[in-house]
């Protein structure tokens, strides 16, 4: 049994191999910039290209939607903040409130400039009705944005009927994928989406990069200005060994889906299965629908944080909640969104399965665990 167990992978997926053996000819001797015009620029142009390619074809995309970025959080931003996704009688954005920060923070920045916008409530189970949104979306609707999947229970929301509610009402539709991609089949011309965010690192690609995808037509707009780098839309040399470090995380990703998914689900269940035998214990999030390695939970009369803490001890990495709001004294977000009372949200805890855990993580956890909320209930006195 390892001594060091890994369980936060929706904060962070492990590098993969295939990444690393594409990165490293452009972290040493292939470092032409590629956008010059001479060989070794044209050597990582090319790169640049398949790279995209690789991508659009694991979204059911054309290469010439996908757009990168530095990070799921700057295309949200791209997306939330632009001016041309709106017009002077379709200006308000509904959204959900269980989406990442990224998402609420920026839309609460743009209600100061008079624009505005609303926030859907998720069921006990974190899900997204469509008949909510229904109920919500008229003619002054520029734009909806539901994610994927939630970053902390794993709740795989109901996109692909989303997307249609939005556009028989005249509105777009954008999701964030960050905790979907690579993990779960997806194809936005199937899903009818518009706009989608992603990034590298949760599917094993490198921290630092990340990607938009634009239907054709759809006006997003310049985001940064600069060169003409991504056909004009943002500026800023091309990060081509994170590029073709994520189209080769992803193309491994989507190959193994199928196996990995089954194998992870599996585990996931088994932990699901000895954690809920923990007095006062409860599952958070949708029990069916969820992602494969998401495993998340509120404990009665223990504080998350110290769970964190005391699995820290015996060499387990799991996390309160998000990774973005790590050290966070308020109860998540989207606890509270689903109605769980705020001292049972601060007994949050989520543990995410890859592709690297076993049978013998599984147990560990386990082991340790039921010691660790007992340690932590008597430190809170209850």
């Amino acid at each position: 049994m390892s001594d060091f167990v890994y369980a936060d992978h929706a904060a962070t997926a492990p590098l993969s191999k295939a990444a690393l053996k594409a990165m490293m000819p452009f972290l040493t001797e292939e470092y032409g910039n590629a956008s010059s015009a001479y060989a070794a620029g044209r050597r990582a142009r090319r790169a640049v290209d398949r790279a995209r390619e690789k991508i659009a074809d694991a979204f059911g995309a054309h290469p010439d939607e996908i757009y990168f970025t530095s990070c799921g959080t700057e295309s949200d931003n791209w997306v939330m903040r632009s001016p041309e996704l709106c017009s002077e009688k379709k200006k308000k954005i509904i959204s959900s409130s269980v989406e990442h920060h990224a998402i609420l923070n920026t839309l609460e920045a743009r209600k100061h400039t008079g624009l505005p916008s609303e926030l859907l409530k998720a069921d006990s189970n974190c899900r997204i009705n469509v008949s909510r949104l229904k109920e919500a979306l008229g003619s002054s609707t520029a734009l909806v944005s539901i994610m994927a999947a939630n970053n902390e229970v794993g709740t795989v929301m109901p996109i692909a009927e989303l997307a249609e509610a939005s556009h028989k009402a005249g509105a777009l539709f954008h999701t964030d994928a960050v905790q979907a991609a690579g993990h779960i089949p997806i194809d936005v011309e199937k899903g009818r989406v518009d706009l989608m965010s992603f990034s590298a690192h949760k599917f094993g690609g490198p921290k630092g990069i990340g990607g938009l995808y634009i239907c054709r037509g759809v006006p997003a707009g310049r985001w940064l200005y600069g060169g003409g780098q991504e056909r004009g839309l943002r500026g800023g040399t091309e990060n081509t060994a994170g590029i073709v470090g994520m189209a080769a995380a992803l193309e491994e990703s989507c190959e193994n889906m199928e196996k990995d998914t089954h194998r992870i689900s599996v585990l996931r269940d088994e932990l699901i299965s000895g954690v809920q035998k923990i007095p006062g214990a409860h599952l958070t999030g949708d029990p069916e629908n969820r992602l494969p390695g998401n495993a998340s939970f509120v404990f009665e009369g223990a504080e998350g944080e110290a769970l964190v803490l005391l699995l820290d001890q015996a060499g387990i990495c799991v996390s309160a909640g998000s990774a973005c709001s790590a050290g966070a004294l308020e109860p998540s977000h989207v606890l509270l969104a689903m109605g769980i009372p705020p001292e049972l949200a601060r007994g949050s805890l989520r543990i995410t399965l890859g592709a690297e855990n076993t049978e013998d993580d599984i147990r560990k956890i386990l082991e340790v665990l039921p010691d660790a909320v007992a340690r932590s209930r008597e430190a809170a006195g209850k």
